[in-house]
């Protein structure tokens, strides 16, 4: 057997030289080889050799590769000088380590090839490096559980491949900021402070006032000795930010903002950073002398972003030259991620409030219907698509209830299917057929672009006459909950998707009995990877009948409690796309509860209208609103007639409140006006905006309805 002794790591970062090539370096008396310089050969640069170039990674990942000349591993020119200090060899010099003596014990463990060894167990950083034996300056062995310093290259280069691993699978800025303290700590650090401008700048934001650092997180090894009252033991392991972070505000022109600019890591005891730290950390606290801590600070893409501050025990080894270069390294990956950070965080602000403002924000409370309504995106990371719904009061008590889907889930489909929505308010307020609806919405989705294709199901209810009316485009069918249990998928016409143009829409009248309940959803509930859209809207059926029956044949199930359950029968790979879902509770109103009256547009009109009102409120029970509503009627029947060429209707409801509607065939909506004193007429309104809970005035495609609401005990 070959007597030469092989690493047990299982990648060598030097190559491997016959036994007769080897030199052999003398023994230090505490068991560890001295390293012997040897000039490099003609023509081959001062940088030690990584590995070759078929390396495979070892077990931390990291891979030995060579860094260009005249560069240090963050990318800024260096001296050679520099390039010589970070690889641990002399200015000149040729690799860092000598090869070990071919009569040396076969078993004697290389002190040059340490093995990793996980390090913070618990903390969930990565494998940190083996960093065993004595430290080559004192001689003394390190305290129980305390790493040792890293000594030679590939400990460094394997300690920054697992760090910035680490701190790159942060997606948010805690994250980020938490992986860079998880992965110093106690690696290389015993305690790390992490400074962040405040607030913290986006993109090419250029930010006014006074820069701001805020301590964001600290992170300590716990302590077990006295460290002689330096600015270590007064470390939380995980401080409420909330309450312990402090304020800094850099002075233009001090010496902190010297350090910042400066971008380098500077050891505390430099000169600059002696000056900067007090502004930092404040004057009541110390850190430890000796090249015991560094302060690195955080540049991000443009601009410096934050500061972070590595600091030893004082029983500790101190920091080497070699180790500002790994901070360097911490710190330009960590601020690179915050700064990504800090972008995502905007965007997904942006999508939310995009999203947020695209769909209603609460529903309307129409006479005669309980609405409840749902809303899930594909995923977390992507809250931004085109479903929406919508629920639109109508003149007449009835209501439009609306459910679309755009294609896509980028912001392009939201911007679409805000228009598409806003259009569709408007075409609802002009109390348009549903099928012409769907029309002028195709137009408008053509208008948009030859691509911008979408699905939509308009419907309205009308709670007088118990109908409902619904046009389809290309969107899945609605499911109708009867009060006994029974769940049916309606039969509506297809029809083909908005934005395909050139089609006609058709709408169909069904009945919509009370206590009923109407679902209306996009594909994303019944259609996933797993099965098919009509697969889908069977389970949807059968999942609502079943629900329907825990509360009985003559009690639908609670509205808000019925959306939750259609949501639960998504399981693992159903959720490819967005989910929008609207359930109508169809409560209608009464027939003995409406009464109905045909005016002609004649002088008496006024005078008709009270004495029918007073006898509908007196079969009511109602005459405590008597003298309000005589008022009120007269004043807008009077302005109906006026103008009138057909008779007027007028209409009164008796629900939870009591409504009163005039209709004529004049569009010109009226409008509140402050009367002067010489005016005759104008103060009709004005005391309907006095004495009414609510009114209005809604325009139809034959005339105008105005409306008053009266509360009633």
């Amino acid at each position: 057997m070959d007597s030469t002794r092989v690493t047990e790591h299982p990648t060598s970062h030097e190559r491997r030289q016959p036994s007769a090539a080897r030199p052999t370096a003398p023994a230090d008396p505490r068991g560890a080889l001295l390293r012997t310089p040897e000039p490099p050969p003609q023509g081959s640069p001062g940088l030690p050799a990584q590995g070759r170039p078929d390396d495979t990674p070892d077990s931390s990942g990291a891979v030995g590769m060579p860094v260009p000349d005249g560069q240090d591993p963050v990318g800024t020119p260096v001296t050679a000088d520099a390039q010589a200090a970070a690889t641990g060899a002399p200015t000149g010099s040729g690799p860092e380590h000598s090869q070990p003596s071919a009569t040396g014990p076969a078993d004697e463990p290389d002190p040059h090839r340490p093995r990793p060894q996980s390090l913070g167990a618990g903390s969930g950083a990565e494998p940190a490096v083996q960093l065993g034996g004595k430290d080559r300056r004192t001689g003394q062995s390190p305290a129980p559980g305390a790493p040792m310093p890293m000594r030679r290259d590939g400990d460094r280069l394997r300690f920054v491949g697992a760090a910035t691993r680490r701190i790159a699978r942060g997606i948010d800025l805690d994250e980020i900021v938490m992986g860079l303290c998880r992965a110093t700590v106690p690696t290389f650090s015993d305690a790390i402070l992490v400074y962040l401008r405040d607030p913290l700048p986006v993109g090419d934001e250029r930010p006014t006032g006074p820069v701001v650092l805020r301590l964001r997180r600290t992170d300590r090894i716990p302590e077990d000795r006295d460290t002689e009252g330096f600015l270590l033991p007064a470390l939380q392991p995980e401080p409420d930010v909330g309450i312990t972070a402090e304020l800094c505000t850099v002075r233009p022109g001090g010496a902190l903002n010297e350090v910042l600019r400066g971008v380098r890591p500077v050891f505390a005891d430099a000169p600059a950073a002696r000056a900067a730290l007090p502004e930092l950390i404040g004057d009541d606290l110390t850190v430890p002398g000796g090249q015991r801590a560094i302060l690195a600070p955080l540049r991000g893409r443009r601009r410096v972003i934050g500061a972070a501050l590595f600091l030893r025990r004082p029983d500790r080894p101190a920091f080497e030259t070699d180790d500002l270069l790994v901070a360097a390294q911490l710190a330009t990956h960590s601020a690179l991620g915050i700064d990504k950070a800090v972008l995502y965080g905007r965007e997904a602000y942006i999508a939310d409030e995009l999203q947020r403002t695209m769909l209603p924000e609460t529903l309307p409370r129409p006479t005669g219907v309980r609405l409840a309504s749902r809303y899930l995106p594909a995923a977390e990371t992507a809250r931004v698509g085109g479903d929406w719904y919508d629920a639109i009061p109508l003149p007449g008590s009835r209501v439009a209830l609306v459910v679309g889907d755009v294609m896509g889930h980028s912001m392009t489909s939201a911007a679409i299917m805000g228009q598409l929505r806003t259009t569709a308010q408007t075409l609802a307020g002009l109390d348009l057929p549903p099928q012409e609806v769907l029309h002028h919405l195709d137009e408008q989705a053509q208008r948009l672009g030859t691509d911008r294709m979408a699905t939509c199901l308009y419907a309205v209810y009308d709670p007088v006459a118990h109908r409902i009316t619904i046009a389809n485009a290309g969107h899945p069918p609605p499911v109708l909950l009867h009060l006994g249990g029974r769940a049916e998928v309606l039969r509506v016409p297809p029809g083909a998707p908005i934005g395909v143009g050139g089609v006609d829409f058709e709408a169909v009248e069904l009945d919509a009995p009370a206590g009923a309940t109407l679902l209306l959803y996009t594909d994303g509930l019944v259609e996933s990877r797993l099965r098919d859209v009509w697969t889908g809207i069977e389970q949807l059926r059968e999942r609502i009948a079943a629900t329907a029956q825990l509360t009985g044949p003559d009690h639908p199930p609670p509205l808000e409690a019925l959306c939750d359950e259609v949501l639960d029968m998504l399981g693992p790979g159903d959720r490819d796309d967005d989910i929008a879902l609207l359930a109508a509770r169809f409560d209608g109103i009464a027939p003995s509860d409406v009464a109905l009256w045909h005016l002609d547009p004649e002088d008496s009109a006024p005078g008709r209208a009270r004495r029918l009102a007073r006898k509908a409120l007196s079969r009511w029970d109602l005459e405590e609103l008597t003298d309000s509503v005589e008022l009120l009627v007269s004043e807008v029947v009077t302005n109906a007639v006026r103008y009138a060429t057909k008779p007027v209707t007028l209409r009164l409801l008796r629900t939870d409140v009591l409504r009163c509607e005039v209709g004529d065939d004049v569009p010109q909506l009226p409008r509140l006006r402050q009367a002067r004193a010489t005016d005759e007429g104008g103060r009709g309104l004005y005391l309907v905006n006095k004495l009414a809970r609510r009114w209005g005035a809604t325009r139809l495609s034959t005339g105008k309805v105005v409306w008053f609401e009266l509360n009633h005990s």
